[in-house]
């Protein structure tokens, strides 16, 4: 049984207004303030999207540290007609240089790693105009870590694309997890399941990680025994298998993008590393908040 993809998104918590109250005179004129502000948030939650598909405009994501030699990573990508008609992923010092035009680095890495920024970024960013999903968003050969980074980013400002929020979104990288349960759910239903995923943290470290899918009424898919049979059939593995082997693989490796991938639970496998990225990075910013992502399903 083939898996059909899903395309996934990410609710990201959006920001509330400061209202200032005054006083004497200006208590009507905070009052209609304050029932403008209430409007234009009412009206900011009734445009959100909860069918997976993609709202028009600009969406933007920084990553906050630079790294060992000075750079740290910027993406955005447009949404026109419900489709991504440009990404723009890159790298800046503190300068403002991108690493795409910096001559040294492109014929530095090019000699060790076979290929430099100038041809990396370009084709991360083409791939993904193409493939309008990140998982389908193949890793550049000697540039796997940005091309990791590319993938986890891209997933989540298409969910954000998905939930109309153009707020920039904030990555700390290189920071330490920090303790607590962070948790990631998915909104809609495909085949009768979606994916609910948590994992633990402590000192730091991911001490637990339960990826699953849940139906309506909470059973697991991991439990069902007709599924399993299936999916065994046909590809050699079913979730009673790849489902625990990937939550262990993640807690031994402690970097999604290290975890196995479960031979005949490609697509899977690849949706649980997207997922555990952006877990990490909610580790990261301390941000407990449940991770709603709106995915898109297709028709079945």
């Amino acid at each position: 049984m083939k898996l059909k993809k899903v395309a996934m998104g990410i609710t990201v918590v959006m920001a509330s207004s400061l209202l200032l109250v005054g006083c004497g005179s200006s208590d009507d004129s905070s009052k209609d303030k304050k029932d403008s502000d209430t409007k234009q948030t009412e009206t900011k939650k009734t445009a959100a999207k909860t069918d997976g598909t993609m709202t028009d405009g600009t969406y933007k994501l920084e990553e906050k540290n630079y790294d060992d030699n000075g750079w740290k990573a910027f993406m955005s990508i447009e949404v026109k007609d419900g489709k991504i008609t440009k990404s723009d992923y890159d790298y800046k010092n503190k300068d403002g240089k991108l690493k795409s035009e910096d001559a040294d680095y492109e014929k530095n890495m090019k000699a060790k790693a076979g290929v430099g920024p100038q041809e990396y970024l370009k084709q991360l960013n083409d791939s993904l105009v193409e493939q309008q999903a990140a998982g389908s968003v193949e890793v550049v050969s000697g540039a796997t870590h940005s091309s990791d980074a590319f993938i986890n980013y891209a997933n989540q400002l298409i969910q954000a694309a998905q939930k109309a929020d153009t707020t920039t979104i904030s990555i700390n990288n290189l920071a330490k997890m920090e303790d607590g349960t962070y948790k990631l759910e998915e909104q809609n239903y495909s085949h009768n399941y979606r994916v609910a995923f948590s994992i633990d943290v402590k000192d730091g470290k991911i001490t637990k990680s339960d990826y699953n899918y849940v139906d309506k009424d909470g059973n697991l898919k991991s439990d069902d025994a007709e599924y399993e049979k299936n999916m065994k059939a046909k590809e050699g593995t079913g979730p009673a298998e790849y489902i625990p082997a990937l939550n262990k693989s993640l807690v031994d490796k402690q970097t999604p993008a290290e975890v196995d991938t479960v031979s005949g639970a490609t697509n899977s496998s690849n949706q649980f590393k997207i997922y555990a990225a952006q877990l990490e990075n909610a580790a990261q910013n301390g941000n407990t908040d449940t991770i709603k992502v709106y995915n898109l399903v297709e028709a079945e």
